[in-house]
Formats: C-alpha cells, structure tokens, sequence
C-alpha cells in the first residue's frame, strides 16, 4: 500500500457519488483498497451512507496524513465545505461544493500530501455556472499539473479491456480531419509509458484501431489507413514499441483478439468506450495518462435519476480506487 493516503472528490453531491463513495469506504477489506480520504462533506456523507443502509462512522481530519489513522475504523474528510444531501435535485450549491472539493483533492496530489487522486462524477453544466472553465475533469487536473491536454491521455479500464480514445469529445464527422501520424505517435508513445510504470507490463502491446470497415480495404472505403495510421504504425515499430494495425474495429475487441493485446488504441470515443461498456460496465475505469500523479474516476456519470436510492452499483467506484492505490504503488516501486 502506498505510505500516503488517495485523494477522493465528493463529485456533485445530487449524484450518486457520496453514497459510491461511502460503499466504496464499506468494502475497504474484501476489495482491498488502500486508504483514502475525502475532500470535504464530512455531514453529507455521513447522511448519504445513512441514506443507503451502511454503518460508517465519519471521521473530520485537518491533514491528509491522519487518514491512515483512522481508516480501518472511519471514514476521514477533510473539515471545512459541507452541504445538505439533496440526491437527485443539482443545485447551484452542490456544484459550488463539488468545485471546491475537487480543487482541494488534486491541489493536495499535486503538492504531494496524497497518493493519488479519484474524482467522483460531476455534471460540467453545473460546473460551469460557477466558474469551472475546463471541458472536464481530466483537463482540469492536467492543467494543474502542468501539463498540456494533448498528452493528457484517456484510457478506459476494465478487467477484460484497456482502450484509448484518439479523439474524444467531438462530432464523428470530424474525426477524419483530426487524425494524423503524429498524433497517433504521440498518444502511443503515452500508451506505453503507462503501461510500462503504471501497470507494470514490461513489454507492452498496443493494437491500433482501423477508421473505416475492413480497416479501408486498401483504400475501397477511405483512405486514413493507408496515408495516417500504417505510416504512424511503421514510425513506432521503428522506436521499439510492440504495435500492431490497423485491425478492423468489428473484430478488434473478440476474446481470442484481446488476448494479443494490452490495450487498444481507438480512432474515436464510441469506438474506445463501447466495447469496454458492454464488457467492463460496473468495472470500467477512466484513467488519465501522461500525469505526474494518478488520477482514476469510475467510468459512468451522476446518475441523477436512481441518486439515493440504493441501486447505484458502486462495483467502479471500487475500482478506481483500487486501481489508483495499484498504480501509486507501482510508481513507488519503479
């Protein structure tokens, strides 16, 4: 376990986020997961463990560091901003809470006073009505860190799959027109690094998606395959990584095909988060690569429709933190 507590944001406290993070806290032994603390809501998530049946004691610290004091027995949070547990009902309030828990969270990481960060879901239009200018949270901690969003890198993580999205929030339209050799060099070379410290595969390998059917069909339907990622493809074989493509989407993510594999890289969102949802979906985490500090989130949103009442599965929740506990330890480690 690493020596230093993770860093957990609250998320916006109408989703399902508290009482997540409050399952999470319940299943600490049977998942295994290394200590963690709260940023703030110490009162709201006392009522939101309530809420869904779980004995938690809540446990207000000061200083990250006492949380390895009293994690076997409580849930720490750090005092300070607070709120009313209000599941299911967004409000201007709770997005103002969940900003400032999320600044300190990744504040504390990056000055070294936590393991890791994992950052519970938002609702970025709320967000942004008080004053959050990123698309995302993963831009946010990446601007935090000093680091530029390009090498921010997405990948969703299951137990079945690993993929990355090229391209992620924009229209498929103009996904075409985004592509380029040195984008997908650029992105594998993160790919691989990740891998290799963070997941400790010492030889990793990626396999790269195709854009079009039957990866083009030397150059029947487009031509992407053959002008930008066989050529980006030849370029990474040449520095040493273990790269294969462009495999034809439609049969990239069977079983016998994810056995050669250590992570796909994918020309699109849909492309990457698809299959990774259908296999992983309870299991499936987000995590950000090419940071100098782990940051995980589990895959899914607030949930706001079924916040508070006791359906939200908590399975990636778990996950993440599982994972950002693994992967922090492994940097530890070397």
């Amino acid at each position: 376990m690493p020596d230093l507590p993770l860093a957990v944001s609250l998320g916006d406290p109408a989703g399902v986020g508290p009482e997540l993070i409050a399952a999470a806290w319940a299943h600490r032994d049977a998942a295994e997961l290394a200590p963690f603390f709260v940023a703030g809501g110490p009162e709201l998530l006392a009522e939101a463990a309530a809420r869904r049946g779980i004995a938690m004691p809540v446990t207000q610290i000061f200083h990250p560091a006492e949380a390895m004091d009293c994690f076997a027995w409580s849930l720490p949070v750090l005092a300070g901003a607070d709120g009313t547990y209000a599941p299911g009902a967004p409000s201007r309030e709770g997005a103002e809470l969940a900003l400032a828990s999320l600044g300190e969270a990744v504040g504390l990481a990056v000055a070294g006073e936590a393991a890791g960060i994992v950052t519970a879901p938002i609702a970025k239009a709320r967000l942004a009505e008080v004053g959050f200018a990123q698309p995302g949270q993963t831009e946010y901690v990446a601007a935090a860190c000093g680091v530029v969003v390009q090498d921010a890198v997405m990948m969703l993580a299951g137990p079945n799959l690993r993929t990355v999205p090229l391209t992620v929030h924009v229209a498929l339209a103009d996904v075409p027109g985004l592509l380029s050799a040195e984008l997908i060099v650029r992105r594998a070379r993160i790919v691989d690094r990740a891998l290799r410290t963070d997941f400790r595969i010492a030889v990793p390998r990626i396999a790269i998606a195709a854009l079009n059917p039957h990866a083009g069909e030397e150059g029947r339907m487009g031509g992407e395959e053959i002008a930008i990622i066989a050529p980006a493809i030849a370029a990474l074989r040449a520095e040493g990584l273990t790269v294969t493509g462009p495999h034809p989407a439609d049969a990239l993510f069977a079983p016998h095909a994810r056995e050669g594999y250590d992570a796909a890289l994918c020309m699109y969102h849909d492309q990457a988060l698809i299959p990774v949802k259908a296999l992983d979906f309870d299991s499936g985490v987000n995590v950000t690569l090419g940071l100098p500090v782990v940051r995980t989130s589990p895959d899914h949103g607030t949930a706001f429709a079924i916040a508070g009442s006791g359906k939200a599965d908590p399975g990636a929740m778990i996950a993440a933190i599982r994972m950002a506990g693994e992967c922090a330890q492994r940097r530890i480690e070397g």
